[in-house]
């Protein structure tokens, strides 16, 4: 697994062992920051990053690699805890990354308003939305962001109240979804 574009090109990531997370593929991760790139959405320069469910934190140290300012990295297990310092610490972006062990359906009470979030659940787990409601609520989302889930795509998400389903994309088994508030 590497990083697709960016001051990080190229760089190799380390995923959890086991089946303890199920890293986005490089081409979804690629089509993914590509419609970012050319949609009206969200700035990704500067922006304040959320990877929930982060595995191996490749979405949030992709979008740090184009040039978002923050990321904070969200997950329970230690594996993939370890794995996302490891990946910080080999891509020396400590001072912009923050590492929380949370569930994501009880987040703590924010530490910013991001504009770029990430959710990518276990697939058909039923935590997408849960997380999205929690993290709103806990004060995480941003008036104006975008928020990006990854799902199974066979999968039925009921879009929660107070978000707007924009666009969706099928990657073989893999579907985004891109979501604003309002």
């Amino acid at each position: 697994m590497r990083l697709v574009a960016g001051r990080h090109r190229g760089r190799q990531l380390v995923a959890p062992p086991g089946r303890t997370a199920r890293p986005t593929a490089d081409r979804v991760r690629q089509a993914l920051f590509d419609i970012l790139a050319h949609s009206d959405l969200v700035e990704l320069a500067g922006a304040k990053v959320i990877d929930g469910f982060a595995g191996s934190g490749a979405l949030g140290l992709e979008a740090l690699s184009r040039g978002a300012e923050r990321a904070w990295f969200f997950d329970l297990h230690p594996e993939s805890l370890a794995a996302i310092r490891a990946n910080i610490a080999r891509l020396g972006e400590g001072e912009r990354t923050r590492v929380l062990s949370a569930d994501m359906t009880r987040p703590p009470p924010a530490e910013v308003a991001a504009d770029l979030i990430f959710l990518d659940p276990p697939y058909h787990a039923g935590l997408a939305m849960p997380a999205l409601v929690a993290l709103d609520a806990a004060g995480w989302i941003a008036p104006t962001a975008l928020v990006v889930i990854e799902s199974a795509s066979d999968e039925i998400l009921a879009v929660p109240e107070g978000f707007g389903l924009v666009d969706q994309r099928s990657h073989g088994p893999a579907r985004l979804l891109f979501l604003t508030k309002g």
